[in-house]
């Protein structure tokens, strides 16, 4: 339960420097993006991310076989998942201007390398 709390705390702390950070280009730089996508991305990033941390998470706690399962399951619903947010962005919301693909893509690497590095950290001491 400690690791839960840890991932979600350290998280949180991503989640804010990064719309800090976005906050801060949007008030020195006029008009690249809305602050307003940042949120909602950042936010949709950080729900899948966390599904998918807790299903891996409870995996851990099962049999060895069933471990397995539970990662594969955790990282392909995370892929299903954000292939489904980038259709909605891009397709129905169209959000295609240069800046707004690279921000989403840029939120993309930052949440799903936060994703993969707790993975691994809990994986360290555990075999698959």
């Amino acid at each position: 339960m400690k690791q839960i709390q840890k991932y979600f705390l350290l998280l949180l702390l991503l989640n804010l420097l990064l719309l800090l950070t976005a906050y801060l280009i949007t008030s020195l730089v006029n008009y690249i993006f809305l602050f307003s996508d940042v949120v909602i991305l950042s936010f949709v990033f950080s729900v899948i991310s966390v599904i998918t941390t807790l299903i891996f998470l409870t995996g851990q706690t099962k049999s060895p076989e069933s471990q397995i399962l539970y990662s594969l399951v955790a990282i392909g619903l995370k892929f299903l998942l954000e292939i489904i947010l980038a259709f909605i962005w891009f397709a129905v919301a169209k959000k295609t201007s240069l800046h707004s693909v690279l921000m989403f893509f840029v939120l993309y690497l930052a949440l799903t390398l936060f994703t993969v590095w707790g993975i691994m950290k809990t994986l360290k001491n555990k075999a698959l």
